[in-house]
């Protein structure tokens, strides 16, 4: 079972994944080690400090502060991290819409935060569009 698979059971709940599309990687031999190859670039699964720091570094983003923005907006995020439906892809059919980034972690089920969360542990996606879209969506595992 690979570690995207554990992670989006709920297996991995200290973790944190992200999807890099292989356009937005400048030096993907770099991440190879650590990276679980998907069809149009990379999921790499890593402990939530040292997962959000790789974040970070790779692309240049603040995955807290694109965790802020892209809740404002939502919109639909492959359930398997790989990608997403940005928001403004009916507004701007010309322009390219295949999400760059995707950023997640999951919570644990909290009764007493009421909502999704009395349902089970959430996993809380955020997605970076080329044509500058933040977008986010979030799920009960397993549902």
């Amino acid at each position: 079972m690979s570690k995207r698979t554990e992670f989006l059971a709920g297996e991995r709940i200290e973790d944190v994944a992200f999807f890099l599309h292989e356009d937005a990687v400048g030096n993907a031999d770099a991440l190879a080690e650590y990276a679980e190859d998907v069809e149009d670039g990379m999921v790499l699964v890593i402990d939530g400090d040292q997962g959000r720091s790789a974040f970070q570094s790779a692309t240049g983003i603040d995955p807290m502060g694109l965790a802020r923005e892209a809740m404002a907006t939502d919109g639909e995020i492959a359930d398997d991290l790989t990608g997403g439906v940005c928001p403004n892809e009916d507004e701007e059919p010309d322009e390219n819409h295949t999400a760059k980034f995707v950023f997640a972690f999951a919570e644990e089920q909290n009764e007493e935060v009421g909502g999704i969360y009395e349902d089970g542990d959430v996993i809380h996606a955020y997605a970076v569009c080329p044509c500058g879209e933040k977008y986010s969506e979030k799920w009960v595992i397993g549902e």
